[in-house]
């Protein structure tokens, strides 16, 4: 046989497998995503329960929520300080934090001290910061054409897993405790599923050396800093949607079951908001790799900010329209969440990725503190329009700051030389 020949068939023979590992990988990362983020909003789901149970006013769930925040940005604060992201296999990191994120919100039980109970909550935040950025490295080591379309998928499992409590919740609706246990239980599963069945991938580089100052970029580099500018316009809305879309859900629709004495409707309209969500990340990573990252960006968050600006004027007698609305904030609000990060692993040094991600998904995430603890001092002072429509100023600043990235030079290193 010629070498021609020869390395035809090595070159028939391996590539399916590589798709193959790609496609398994992607599953994996994905569903260990879903489970290991499920403890997120596990107080969210129960906030009635914890407030007839525990004796928590709405403003002390807020708290308990703004504790997660801050304790993820914490988190991710020391582990951009230390590269460990990138000195440390992301797999080992993501099974060690969601391990620890489970304990901690199984805490949630016991406690009825608000003290404590916020202390456990910022422990689950700090923990998940081991969890979401490693397994957007985990994906950027195994893709790189179609890099968006991965971490689509896998923003949109943690979509899910962030609305997992709502399930939970609206089928154990007088059982507040199995939420937080099943919520526990998947972040344990995840974090055996992502270090036992994924592997590094080929596009992974060696683990970098320790430099602290290098996530100091983010604000000298002009590409990474409107990329991060884009990204916590975007940080603004979201998690004080996802926050309160829940709440806003049970005074637009009341508490009544679905479908008998179970499956509480509004649980249920919330987790389908969440996986609006999930189905449209991956469809806004594919795009972006047709028609460029700062487009598909800015033309969602202009769709999300409108949602944002007009949902919470809508009467409660308009109903059937109030949920539409909610599905197409749902589709809008996160389905650009991707392709920030795509760009970040895009405009950022190889060697240093997983710090970069690290690093901008803590700036974020402190942005997302401010946010969940307005909405409902607005919306007690204002009413929900005014609340929601506050949101708005996020897409706002995010799109003009990925606008003029679409102009200038640094735009040709995302989505393959699209922007």
């Amino acid at each position: 046989m010629s070498e021609t020949a020869a390395t035809t068939n090595i070159t028939f023979d391996t590539e399916p497998e590589e798709a193959r590992a790609r496609r398994r990988t992607l599953l994996i990362v994905s569903l260990a995503s879903l489970f290991g983020l499920s403890v997120w909003f596990s107080t969210n789901a129960i906030s009635g329960a914890l407030e007839a149970e525990k004796g928590l006013t709405e403003q002390d769930v807020a708290w308990l929520t703004i504790a997660v925040q801050l304790g993820f940005v914490f988190g991710t604060v020391a582990i951009a300080l230390t590269n460990l992201a990138d000195l440390l296999n992301a797999r080992t990191l993501f099974l060690v934090s969601a391990i620890g994120a489970g304990v901690l919100n199984l805490l949630v039980i016991p406690f009825d001290n608000l003290p404590l109970l916020i202390l456990v909550r910022f422990g689950t935040g700090a923990f998940l910061a081991g969890v979401y950025p490693p397994a957007m490295k985990v994906l950027s080591g195994w893709f790189v054409k179609r890099r968006g379309f991965a971490l689509g998928m896998m923003i949109g499992a943690l979509t899910l897993g962030s609305g997992s409590p709502h399930l939970l919740r609206s089928i154990f609706i007088d059982n507040w405790e199995a939420v937080i246990l099943g919520s526990s239980f998947l972040a344990f599963a995840g974090g055996v599923a992502m270090r036992a069945l994924v592997r590094d991938g080929p596009y992974e580089v060696p683990a970098a050396k320790f430099r602290p100052a290098y996530m100091l970029n983010v604000f000298t580099e002009r590409g990474l800093r409107l990329s991060l500018i884009g990204y916590l316009g975007h940080m603004w809305e979201l998690y004080a949607m996802w926050a309160w879309i829940g709440t806003f859900m049970v005074v637009v629709i009341g508490t009544r079951p679905l479908i008998g004495d179970s499956l509480d409707l509004a649980s249920t309209l919330t987790f389908l908001v969440f996986l609006v969500g999930a189905v449209a990340s991956p469809l806004a990573g594919i795009l972006a790799e047709r028609i460029g990252r700062t487009g598909v960006t800015s033309l969602v968050m202009v769709l999300s900010g409108s949602m944002a600006l007009f949902i919470g004027f809508l009467p409660v007698s308009l109903a059937p329209l109030i949920v539409i609305v909610a599905m197409i904030w749902g589709a809008t609000v996160v389905s650009d969440s991707a392709q920030f990060s795509t760009a970040v692993t895009e405009l950022a040094s190889p060697e240093y990725r997983g710090t970069m991600l690290t690093f901008q998904t803590g700036l974020g995430f402190l942005l997302t503190a401010g946010s969940i603890w307005l909405v409902p001092v607005l919306e007690d002072a204002n009413g929900w329009g005014v609340a929601f429509a506050v949101l708005a100023i996020g897409p706002v600043v995010g799109t003009i700051a990925m606008l003029r990235l679409r102009s200038l030079p640094e735009a040709r290193r995302l989505a393959g030389g699209r922007g």
